[in-house]
């Protein structure tokens, strides 16, 4: 399997210009914990993560560094840290040095990055585009059902489902705005995430069975409930 074959394609992005309290309303109500920033043609910028958040927050609450270690040149103390620190925007709180890779990417590599640099996700990125993301849970649920130790390439068949299912769902509001992400393993579908209702879980059931080469749907989705528009 490549990262093409587990990642989350409908990926919540956020404008460079977009502020901190509506990123953090944006990653509460959509139950993500953080949100690649992105261009007007879709070049990823960044990322910020609740950890940029909680940094952004602490502020000046946070243990002022000594005069000395200032004095010294700590390479902690750095303008690019104030901003991010005092920043009301994406562009100045997100994370620039972002790890990413593409789509015909190893699940074994992907899973590297994310032991070796201790991050939570990989954005996919061809041509400059984000195309998705890989996070430490799509991972793990592509191992699930696996009867060899190591993760193979989806099947053709495989591969053809779980782009039907894709292009279906971005027909229908009800299933673009959800975050959820598709696991085709051997004919068998796993759903994985949260959609808005009990009526979109059942729409996604349907139409899984309805594609041939299909032979079971397993539904790990949740509901997620939407949080009040005053947060």
């Amino acid at each position: 399997m490549f990262a093409k074959d587990i990642m989350t394609t409908n990926v919540i992005t956020v404008g460079p210009d977009q502020t901190v309290a509506e990123i953090a309303k944006l990653l509460i109500n959509r139950r993500i914990s953080a949100a690649p920033v992105v261009d007007e043609n879709g070049k990823i910028l960044g990322i910020v993560s609740e950890g940029d958040l909680v940094h952004r927050v602490l502020g000046d609450n946070e243990v002022r560094r000594s005069w000395w270690l200032s004095f010294l040149g700590d390479p902690s103390d750095v303008p690019a840290e104030y901003a991010k620190l005092h920043g009301r925007k994406a562009r100045d709180v997100m994370t620039k040095d972002v790890v990413t890779a593409p789509s015909f990417t190893p699940i074994n590599s992907i899973a590297e990055m994310l032991e070796k640099k201790r991050i939570k996700r990989v954005p996919i990125v061809d041509n400059g585009k984000l195309m998705g993301i890989v996070s430490r849970a799509n991972v793990i649920q592509a191992l699930i059902g696996q009867t060899d130790k190591a993760p193979k390439e989806a099947s053709p068949s495989d591969q053809a489902i779980r782009t039907s299912l894709l292009e279906e769902f971005n027909e229908h509001p009800w299933s673009s705005a959800s975050t959820y992400n598709i696991v085709v393993k051997d004919g068998i579908v796993r759903y994985w995430g949260f959609v808005e209702s009990e009526e979109a879980k059942e729409a996604m059931r349907i139409a899984a069975e309805n594609i041939p080469g299909v032979k079971s749907v397993e539904s790990n989705l949740g509901v997620a409930a939407r949080m009040p528009e005053y947060i």
